[in-house]
């Protein structure tokens, strides 16, 4: 069982990411957090393969998410997602441990089922 955390507290961003991967990669199972204290009680619970995590989120910066998550965990997959598509962000996401950086764009569900048949070129189609 392939397991996916996404963190993101805009509903609509997060509804239509969990729509895409469920419809990509039908054996997908798919967990949502809205904020960091969230995300951090389902880690604890159940540690995913692939971590979405948004950089702004309403008790948390994604960030210092990803740092604290890259200290218990080297193994899951975190891809950055944010609005703000700037080289400064780019850096702070992989000085923070994440492996992947996708901006939110007109073009994201492309970058992010590429990213995935990417990175776990196993995952079920």
């Amino acid at each position: 069982m392939f397991r996916t955390l996404i963190v993101e507290d805009n509903a609509s961003f997060r509804y239509s990411l969990s729509e895409l991967l469920s419809e990509r990669f039908p054996c997908m199972v798919i967990d949502e957090a809205v904020d960091g204290a969230e995300a951090l009680a389902k880690l604890a619970a159940q540690p995913p393969e692939l971590i979405f995590m948004d950089i702004k989120l309403p008790d948390a910066n994604g960030l210092e998410l990803t740092r604290m998550i890259r200290t218990e965990d080297t193994v899951s997959v975190i891809v950055v997602l944010t609005s703000h598509d700037i080289p400064e962000y780019w850096e702070a996401a992989f000085q923070a441990g994440a492996n992947y950086f996708i901006s939110k764009s007109a073009s994201v569900a492309r970058d992010i089922v590429d990213l995935v048949d990417y990175a776990f070129p196993t995952v079920c189609h």
